[in-house]
């Protein structure tokens, strides 16, 4: 890990790294005097900007960047799409900002980001250096968490975690709303996030949910949650591989739904490497099912526009693991950028449709 020295005010300080991305193997120190072009070429050689001026030109700084990288149009391809994608995203996080050890930036207007990077990382552990990109993230998930996200269709606020994927697109809680259930006694959510389907699956009635997931953010973040909405003595949240011990006449799932690799902490709840999970859940289902009962998969056609999976195949996995279609609801994104931009992502939105799968075994 990189180890930089700088002086402020006379005091010297060692940062190390904090981000998941391997930190650059060259750093420069820039500040408000540095054109966007020289730190746009320094960064496309590889360079770490290490920003020590005012905070705020250092997001206009960054905003020059990302209008530099964007000058080519988006390919056509999705692979090429996300390569590319993943390249900008590289080189704009090479602009970085210094943490001290108290979590506190360093910078002339800079906003107290204590809160946000305890929530974030947790303890300090010395003064650190992190790209921009990143803590703006963490900003904003910090707002998120402290505002919280309406949902319509439970009548309350989620409050998502850092690094937990938010029901800011409310289009699949609508169809766990309005599905019939085949029974109040129990349900399992599997990959429970933010805790928002089994939060709704109890206000709907019933009496026992069993919520799970595999990231500790998650289950720390649906704890929460249910607990903030008396919810806590109807539904256990425990970390768990896809399903909990025994069986239900219900078992929800939402899974991520594209299988391709994820290029970020905050793309798994979207990207599942060749389908992992969705392979899991529907493997394990009829196990997990009692006799009579349902299990409710909801998943975007997203895939399918994209070229990655088809409908064939999807219903071919059903028959595989011995289960039937009971029956399917379907939903159209309402999210305002589903239906503009350019690229092949976008371009796909366009199309989509969400459906809840109701199988039987």
């Amino acid at each position: 890990m990189p180890d930089v020295h700088w002086n402020e005010e006379g005091h010297t300080l060692s940062a190390g790294w904090r981000s998941a991305e391997p930190p650059p193997s060259r750093l420069v120190r820039v500040d408000d005097t540095t054109k966007a072009d020289t730190a746009y070429r320094l960064a496309r050689e590889g360079a770490g900007l290490v920003w020590r001026g005012d905070f705020h030109n250092a997001r206009q700084l960054l905003r020059a960047l990302a209008r530099r990288a964007d000058r080519q149009p988006p390919p056509a391809d999705f692979h090429a799409y996300r390569q590319a994608r993943a390249t900008r995203a590289v080189l704009l996080g090479r602009l970085l900002v210094p943490l001290s050890q108290e979590l506190t930036v360093p910078l002339r207007r800079a906003p107290d980001v204590r809160q946000a990077c305890t929530e974030a990382y947790g303890s300090a552990e010395g003064p650190t250096l992190v790209p921009l990109t990143e803590l703006l993230g963490v900003i904003g998930a910090h707002e998120w968490r402290r505002k919280g996200v309406e949902v319509p269709a439970l009548g309350e606020r989620i409050h998502p975690h850092y690094g937990v994927f938010s029901p800011v697109r409310g289009e699949y809680v609508d169809l766990v709303a309005r599905a019939p259930l085949p029974s109040r006694t129990a349900a399992f959510d599997i990959g429970t996030g933010t805790g928002v389907l089994a939060a709704l699956l109890a206000r709907r009635g019933v009496e026992q949910v069993v919520a799970t997931d595999l990231d500790e953010r998650a289950v720390v973040c649906a704890r929460d949650n249910l607990s903030r909405l008396g919810l806590s003595g109807r539904v256990e949240v425990a970390r768990r591989d896809l399903f909990p011990d025994g069986r239900a006449p219900l078992v929800v799932c939402n899974p991520p739904w594209l299988p391709v690799r994820p290029g970020t902490r905050r793309d798994h709840a979207v990207y599942d490497p060749g389908g992992r999970m969705l392979h899991g859940f529907l493997g394990e289902l009829p196990r997990h099912l009692e006799p009579g009962g349902e299990g409710w998969l909801i998943l975007s056609d997203l895939a399918e526009h994209l070229g990655l999976r088809g409908r064939q195949e999807l219903l071919a996995w059903f028959a595989d693991a011995g289960l039937r279609v009971a029956g399917r609801l379907d939903v159209t994104p309402r999210h305002p950028r589903a239906r503009d931009g350019a690229d092949p992502l976008h371009r796909a939105r366009a199309a989509e449709v969400t459906s809840l799968w109701r199988l039987t075994c």
